[in-house]
């Protein structure tokens, strides 16, 4: 007898790659010792977090103490912790936020799904160009959506194919997914391409007779390299919506706050806010964790000491050169997007570099095969360890 439903049987049998290759890192770990392996399957932060956020925690039994220091709460967050927000993704937007623009949520991935639950009917279709973060997926799905994606080029570097999301929206589009900068290929998307983005979603709006969301996924936004730049996307395009986190860049990733910011330009903006934060309350959130949110509002402005992943970038550019490994340097992020080389299929090619005690996610899981995933969390020593590794699966 089945206990479970169909749809979740058949997530499970198509589990997230990254998953996969983690727990297959456990196995080798046990077997060979954990300094024996090179796991550069999942992108978890493991910088220290700044001194905001040591001297917020120090502060925190004040407030736990208090009345109600611990208690229910605004579906859409603390009042003040909104406010401070607000200010902040004002100056960073370049348009004016205020308290009532904003949802406090579990996360990035707790604001999309709160966000996919207030906008689509089932039928209705996401857009996102490949390759994506795998869960963008069974976020949409979990709500009867559909995502569509739409490759783009890897000569150009991983940017947006324009006219090829053009051909694709229909009367079923929703919404526009970007991750920027991207998870996996570390594209930045330019102001000119999100701006050009705009225009045909402006385009698309007026035929269909309702609008297309843009959102814009950015928790990987504080880690941009050699001085780029990730631009503002809300003057770009009145149905902006962005969603944010501070795992990456307070290295918070386990206390589960983030936040969706709906551009106050947007029309009937209003009634978005208050879809998502109902969403929030129906789909068992509630509110985001009392105390990150605490701890958010202490440390904004601030952020983990980014240099480690500077270095390590260096490096694992170095081994990939050495292993002559076709790869396009990340502008931003902590993840390499290299091509398997010689043509070979990406997950036999991950199942080569497995055997070398390497781990990294193939292309496959991310909807672009034929490139394969490094996440750089990880010492050094382990990228130095994986040179020969790398050389010998390349030449097998």
């Amino acid at each position: 007898m089945q206990i479970i439903s169909s749809q979740i049987e058949s997530f499970q049998k198509s589990s997230s790659w990254i998953r996969k290759m983690f727990e297959a890192g456990i196995e080798l770990k046990k077997k060979y010792g954990a300094d024996n392996v090179c796991d550069f399957s999942l992108g978890n932060p493991d910088l220290v977090p700044p001194a905001s956020i040591v001297d917020a925690l120090r502060a925190l039994p004040e407030q736990v103490n208090c009345p109600a220091g611990m208690g229910y709460m605004p579906n859409a967050g603390y009042a003040d912790v909104r406010a401070g927000l607000a200010n902040y993704l004002s100056k960073e937007q370049g348009v004016t936020f205020k308290a009532e623009n904003l949802v406090i949520t579990c996360g990035a991935a707790g604001g999309l799904n709160c966000l996919f639950r207030a906008i689509l009917t089932p039928g209705e279709e996401v857009l996102c160009p490949a390759p994506y973060f795998v869960e963008y997926g069974f976020y949409t799905s979990n709500f009867g959506g559909v995502l569509k994606s739409v490759p783009s080029i890897p000569e150009n570097g991983f940017h947006l194919d324009l006219q090829a999301f053009e051909a694709a929206i229909t009367e079923k589009t929703r919404a526009v997914i970007i991750n920027n900068p991207n998870n996996p290929s570390g594209v930045i998307y330019t102001a000119d391409e999100l701006q050009a983005l705009g225009k045909i979603l402006d385009k698309a709006t007026a035929k269909y007779g309702r609008p297309i969301l843009l959102i814009s996924d950015e928790p990987y936004r504080f880690l941009a390299f050699d001085g780029a730049v990730v631009p503002p996307v809300m003057p770009l395009y009145t149905y902006t919506v962005i969603v944010g986190s501070f795992s990456k860049n307070l290295a918070l990733a386990g206390e589960r706050v983030g936040y969706i910011a709906v551009n106050p330009a947007m029309p009937e903006g209003s009634a978005l806010v208050a879809g998502v934060t109902m969403t929030n309350r129906i789909l068992g959130f509630v509110n985001a964790p009392c105390l990150g949110q605490r701890l958010m509002l202490a440390a904004l402005g601030t952020q983990a000491d980014p240099s480690a992943y500077i270095s390590r970038r260096k490096k694992m550019a170095a081994v990939l050169t050495a292993a002559n490994i076709e790869f396009t340097m990340p502008a931003g992020t902590f993840y390499f997007f290299p091509k398997a080389p010689n043509g070979m299929n990406d997950i036999d090619f991950v199942n080569k570099l497995a055997e070398e005690r390497i781990l990294v996610v193939p292309g496959s899981g991310f909807g672009f095969p034929g490139y394969f995933r490094i996440a750089l969390c990880v010492d050094e020593k382990f990228i130095d360890l994986s040179a020969e590794g790398f050389k010998r699966a390349a030449k097998a």
